[in-house]
């Protein structure tokens, strides 16, 4: 069955630049109703300004780290929408340091924001979804969730964690009407390596050369709306080397592994 966007009401965290401004505005020409979320309402309002049809389109600030800011957004967010039919879980924190250099502390901080800020918000969204009978959880996990890679060991941990429960989720509720897509992207060119945490939890303050070099964010949007149109569950939007070491990983890890330790990850 064709999606009818204009039908849709998508809530997408971390909407206020990169990947989660571009689903925005992708969605929104699709006909899609937005609810933007993310925690500077001045970008959050000027992305609005950029969809079509912007006065169509939700407004609503919060930190997802914060339990009690995201039960506030999410029932303020039922209260001018009315419903929600997808949530796009896309807020996250990247990571740029070895695991020997990175406080134990920081690494809690990104479990919190990767896994659990997402698994929260989704429960709270839940019953709501499946007391009117249905609707879409799209998890953004990351090509580092299926592959370890140096610099990124918290990061990639967090986001295996989201694949697996994303996994779990869609086992347990299929049949209430619930279904659950996971994206992987790979080197996507936005400010997630400029915000990394380094070791000490300070951001990196510089972009990296490989995400420098990689796909656009429009682009990315452009293969998501395409791949959730299509009912698809799981979706690699990367380059052609990230997915070949996708491809690699699933016939012989040792010799990825091999490949990764010679490669320039960071």
């Amino acid at each position: 069955m064709k999606t009818k966007y204009k039908d849709l009401t998508i809530w997408i965290t971390g909407a206020s630049s990169g990947i989660g401004q571009a689903l925005a505005v992708a969605f929104a020409k699709r006909g899609a109703r937005i609810i933007l979320s993310g925690r500077d309402s001045d970008k959050l309002d000027a992305v609005k300004s950029s969809c079509k049809r912007a006065n169509k389109h939700i407004v609503v600030p919060f930190d997802i780290s914060d339990a009690s800011q995201a039960k506030s957004a999410y029932e303020m967010a039922i209260a001018q929408a009315g419903k929600i039919d997808w949530l796009i879980n896309n807020a996250g924190i990247s990571q740029r340091a070895l695991i020997m250099d990175t406080d134990e502390e920081v690494e809690r901080q990104i479990m919190e924001i990767d896994y659990f800020a997402q698994t929260r918000l989704t429960r709270l969204a839940l019953p709501d979804m499946i007391a009117q009978g249905g609707g879409k959880i799209v998890m953004v996990s990351s090509v580092a969730g299926l592959l370890g890679t140096q610099y990124r060991g918290a990061y990639g941990a967090a986001k295996a964690a989201l694949h697996m429960w994303a996994n779990s989720l869609r086992a347990e509720l299929h049949d209430q009407g619930i279904e659950v897509a996971t994206i992987f992207p790979g080197f996507i060119q936005t400010n997630i390596s400029i915000n990394a945490l380094t070791g000490d939890g300070s951001a990196q303050g510089t972009m990296d050369e490989a995400t420098n070099n990689g796909l656009t964010a429009t682009e990315f949007a452009k293969q998501v709306v395409k791949a959730l149109t299509k009912e698809e569950e799981y979706i690699i939007v990367a380059g052609r080397k990230e997915k070949l070491a996708t491809r690699v990983n699933r016939v012989s890890p040792p010799k990825l592994y091999k490949l990764i330790r010679e490669s320039q990850v960071k």
